[in-house]
This record gives structure tokens, sequence and C-alpha cells, in this order.
């Protein structure tokens, strides 16, 4: 291998931020923060989701999700189906006042 064209080869703590979980893995990845396992300084990585969390793994029936995406997902779909609504309600009250503004024709 050529020297100074590879990053360095070191151990990196990945944590799961659901739940809490450490991993301690040999890895290139590079990162500014540090955490403290077994009384030792790591690079430190935080993983939103691995086998610890995974409902394929933890055979669980519901996914947590512990950085919202879920939820966020979710409120910004209510809030759509919330403009849709506004809307036609808006358009069926226009129509109403259509309807009563129309003259009447006399016989």
């Amino acid at each position: 291998m050529k020297k100074d064209v590879h990053p360095a080869y070191q151990e990196v703590l990945f944590v799961d931020s659901s739940t809490g979980t450490s991993y301690l893995i040999g890895s290139t990845l590079q990162t500014k923060e540090k955490g403290k396992f077994e009384g030792k300084d790591y690079p430190l990585c935080r993983v939103p989701i691995s086998s610890s969390s995974h409902p394929f793994f933890t055979k669980a029936k519901q996914f947590i999700d512990s950085e919202g995406r879920v939820d966020k997902f979710a409120k910004k779909y209510q809030r759509k189906v919330e403009e849709v609504k506004k809307e036609q309600d808006k358009q069926e009250e226009a129509k109403k006042a259509a309807v009563k503004s129309k003259p009447t024709k006399k016989k």
C-alpha cells in the first residue's frame, strides 16, 4: 500500500442512539467526537439503528425511532390532510355563497 494515501485504521466506538448500546469496531472512519469505553477514549460515531434496535434482530412488532423520523412524517402527512380539508371547506362555502347570490328569475 502507498504511504499517506489511505486513512488510518483504528478502533471506533459506534453507539446506537435509540438503545445506547456501544460497539467497538475497527474502521477508517474519522470523527471529531470522542467517547469513553471501558476507560479508554475512542473516536465516536452515533448510528440511528443497529442490531440491538432493529425489529428484524429484536423480533419486536413495532419499530422504535429515537430520531423521530416516523413522527415527523406522520405530522407532515396530517398537516397536508388538514390543508386539503380546509381547501375543500372553502370551496364548498364559495359554492353556497354563489348559489345564494344568484338572482332568481321571476315568472
